[in-house]
């Protein structure tokens, strides 16, 4: 009978470390990022823009998703995460160890405005633009 290798937590299978920094997000840190980053997003519309954002059909109702691309697009490059991941102590990280670039940041983004490539999720918790981009949601601390 032939072995089965059984990877013994999430992530080992990426080579990340089982706890601390580098080590795989759990899902309840990321929920709770893409809420204060939508929330975030929403009130700086509002305050920008008037509560219109929140009545209209007209293009105040697709400024918070505008906002959050921009918000979360350029935290990402200049921090490795959005404000919301800032606060949940997580980040975005390449799997080769190098730092996201500009344009993965906003492709990552831009991908999750779109909302399907970031609900279908693999192994280790990746999404398909992680999959595409070559990327991973870790603890920052």
């Amino acid at each position: 009978m032939a072995a089965v290798d059984v990877e013994t937590y999430p992530g080992a299978s990426l080579g990340l470390p089982e706890t601390g920094p580098g080590s795989l997000a759990p899902w309840r840190n990321r929920v709770a990022a893409l809420i204060v980053d939508w929330a975030a997003s929403m009130a700086f519309a509002v305050g920008a823009f008037g509560m219109g954002v929140l009545r209209d059909s007209t293009w105040r109702a697709q400024t918070p998703l505008l906002v959050f691309f921009v918000e979360a697009s350029v935290l990402t490059m200049l921090m490795g995460a959005s404000f919301g991941q800032l606060l949940a102590r997580i980040g975005v990280a390449r799997l080769d160890g190098t730092p996201v670039r500009w344009w993965q940041a906003v492709l990552r983004t831009f991908l999750k405005c779109l909302v399907i490539p970031v609900i279908v999720v693999g192994a280790e918790r990746r999404n398909l633009a992680d999959l595409m981009l070559g990327t991973v949601i870790v603890n920052r601390r």
